[in-house]
């Protein structure tokens, strides 16, 4: 039984897997869209020495077989081995691809291939700027057939409808309604960008439009963009309504009176900050339930937080004039979302976010998924130290304590200083 080629010769398996790479990257898809240099295509490939000829000639003559038995999507140049040793034999030097149609029907696409075609075509046919997305996208196209084309109608609504001033849910385009638009935001901006390369003569007085004041947007941190949701930021980008953001916190003190008996409120993020409130204390939370079971304080509101994103506060400029206290989970991303706040409201003091409190409760440990890498500026010397401890696994690998696991005495002790 002859060998198999452990010589690392390059085999049907093999060229077949370099052209489904090819395949994987789009080129070939977009040399059927826009023919250029690559046909013929020579593909070289690794075969047999003399040497190998004269130990094992079997396995060789094996190798070779398979590869000519292959012959017809592609051809085979040879090269002359052995003729002053073994006597001269012919192998495999290379693999030749006339044109793309052969390649990609040696890998078993052709079928896709032409959906592709025929995709780019209606693509096109709506507006010819779409080329230069499908050559771009070739997969993305396939993937996602007949949407790609209603999303082009909606790019192509946006470009003659800029800043509707509508919720997403208002868009009369047939085919299309809210959760088409939030599968698809990414390829329609990708879409509305082709258009853009088209001479605008408003683009060229300094005004690109939503979309470009989007991607000038410094981000969606705290302290910059309130857009901070991919649906947020498509509504912004595009000139559409968006829900505001909210703000929901509960007065701790029963003497404080806003709205009768109610405690537990939401109002948005712009009637947030213009509330006058005799409030001296403000908690900020992450964790619901911890935020639902503070205890009654006096001059006292607690805030939900709800992880990053505190750009709802970032214009409630009279919690300057309050201590503001943060609560958040005794990882490295609670440490940075601290750091976050503190960009609009330095001094934010952290509660329950210390060495003590993470050592006296091992055994409520749990690990970090992704720990942040960051380097974080607005934190004290002791924050900072117990950060890059964790951050450093000096405690153990991604060590976390999530808030809703420190003891409710031990809290209630802390937060009870905290007055």
């Amino acid at each position: 039984m002859p060998k198999q080629p452990a010589q690392g010769w390059t085999t049907v398996a093999d060229l077949r897997a370099q052209s489904l790479k090819s395949w994987g990257s789009g080129a070939l898809l977009r040399e059927v869209l826009e023919p250029g240099v690559l046909y013929p295509r020579r593909r070289p490939l690794k075969r047999p020495t003399a040497g190998t000829l004269r130990s094992d000639y079997a396995a060789a003559s094996a190798w070779a077989a398979e590869l000519f038995g292959a012959v017809g999507p592609f051809s085979l140049e040879t090269a002359e081995v052995g003729r002053t040793t073994v006597g001269a034999n012919h192998l495999p030097a290379a693999a030749v691809f006339a044109a793309v149609e052969d390649e990609i029907g040696f890998i078993g696409k052709a079928k896709d291939a032409a959906r592709f075609v025929e995709l780019a075509g209606s693509l096109a046919s709506l507006h010819s700027l779409f080329r230069g997305w499908a050559l771009k996208r070739p997969l993305k196209l396939l993937e996602l057939g007949a949407d790609a084309l209603t999303a082009a109608r909606v790019a192509l609504w946006l470009q003659d409808n800029p800043g509707p001033g509508i919720y997403v849910r208002q868009l009369s385009v047939p085919g299309v309604h809210t959760k088409f638009i939030e599968n698809h935001r990414k390829v329609i901006d990708e879409l509305v960008t082709e258009l853009r390369a088209e001479p605008d003569p408003q683009a060229d007085a300094g005004n690109g439009g939503p979309l470009a004041d989007a991607q000038a947007s410094p981000g969606s941190l705290l302290g910059q963009s309130a857009a901070r949701t991919p649906a947020a930021r498509f509504a912004a980008a595009h000139g559409f309504l968006h829900p505001p953001e909210l703000v929901r916190f509960r007065l701790l003190d029963p003497g404080m009176a806003l709205l009768g008996q109610a405690r537990d409120l939401t109002v948005t993020a712009e009637a947030f900050s213009t509330l006058q409130l005799p409030a001296r204390t403000v908690m900020i939370t992450e964790n619901l339930v911890n935020f639902l079971a503070l205890p009654e304080r006096p001059d006292t509101l607690a805030i939900y937080g709800a992880g990053y994103g505190f750009s709802s506060l970032r214009d409630a400029g009279w919690l300057r004039n309050c201590e503001v206290l943060y609560w958040g989970d005794l990882d490295t991303h609670g440490f940075r979302i601290l750091d976050q706040l503190r960009a609009v409201h330095p001094h934010v003091a952290s509660v329950l976010m210390d060495e003590a409190t993470l050592l006296a409760h091992r055994d409520a440990w749990a690990s970090e998924p992704s720990p942040s890498k960051a380097v974080l500026s607005r934190l004290t010397p002791d924050e900072s130290a117990l950060y890059e401890g964790l951050r450093n696994d000096a405690f153990g690998t991604a060590v976390r304590l999530e808030q809703e696991l420190i003891r409710w005495d031990w809290a209630l002790e802390r937060f009870a200083v905290s007055r």
